[in-house]
């Protein structure tokens, strides 16, 4: 897993509430065993017009917000089904980190779990940021996960909490195996010393 330490990125604002993982990433794409390949089908049903072509009302489709790569929305983000494929496909477009006021608690251990930072700020502090990114070009933030801060280089500042652990996870770049192979060394003894004639156990 990328480690997550400190990300500067231009900001997209979708500025919408209760947006579900079916939205994130509609299920009939939910064919692959990959974590990757999933960018092309986010937002599907949002990002294309019935012919194909790209929905022009839809701000990722803009040219100004090509290459962004911190989303900010409304609250209750990634609410409906537990896909794990829904960060997969936010992370595979291209974003680090998510802003919103509120997140839906599964898609939420899903994004630490995979190296995608979700971030809650206050609802008054997230319109905020919504607003600049819709009128100031370029908007970017900084995010910092060692100072637990984000940032604008100009004199915005507003501090988030992450739990110690899911911290811990994100700077090194440690997923539930990354955790377990720390301990390669104490594992290797324990079955070198595990008798022959017990079972093996999965």
């Amino acid at each position: 897993m990328q480690p997550f330490v400190r990300h500067t990125g231009l900001v997209v604002p979708l500025d919408r509430v209760n947006v579900d993982t079916d939205q994130i990433i509609p299920k009939q794409f939910l064919k692959r065993i990959e974590r990757t390949g999933f960018g092309q089908f986010l937002f599907y049903d949002w990002r294309f017009l019935d012919g194909g072509e790209l929905n022009p009302a839809l701000e990722l489709n803009w040219p100004q917000y090509r290459g962004a790569s911190i989303l900010v929305t409304g609250r209750n983000f990634g609410c409906g089904s537990s896909r794990e494929h829904a960060p997969w496909a936010l992370m595979d477009y291209g974003f680090r980190a998510i802003i919103a006021p509120s997140f839906a608690d599964i898609f939420r251990n899903n994004c630490l779990q995979n190296g995608l930072l979700p971030v809650v700020l206050p609802e008054e502090t997230v319109r905020q940021l919504i607003e600049r990114a819709k009128n100031e070009p370029g908007f970017r933030l900084t995010i910092d996960l060692e100072r637990q801060v984000v940032e604008d280089g100009q004199g915005f500042s507003a501090p988030f909490e992450i739990p110690a652990f899911n911290r811990y996870c994100l700077l090194n770049g440690l997923d539930a195996i990354g955790l377990t192979l720390q301990h390669e060394e104490e594992i290797a003894a324990f079955e070198a010393r595990r008798p022959d004639f017990l079972p093996v156990t999965i």
